[in-house]
């Protein structure tokens, strides 16, 4: 998808991207420049809530598992 800045420097952001990404008006946007590149990363209001449950998954699980074969090697 394109866009163009308007003279005052303003861009639209396309609605299936707000949708996809959940930006509404008052949403906080990060501006990071790499190079030649701009990546835009829309900051949720509450970051605890949106990392809350991201650890779900087996990644605990997997650590323990480590752990448990690490023990058992250095014994």
């Amino acid at each position: 998808m394109r866009t163009k800045v308007t003279t005052r420097g303003q861009v639209s952001i396309p609605a299936p991207i707000r949708r996809q990404l959940h930006i509404k008006p008052d949403t906080t946007l990060e501006w990071v420049v790499e190079g030649n590149t701009v990546r835009v990363i829309p900051l949720p209001d509450d970051p605890l809530a949106a990392f809350r449950g991201s650890g779900k998954g087996g990644t605990l699980k997997a650590l323990l598992k480590d752990r448990r074969r690490d023990r058992a090697r250095d014994a």
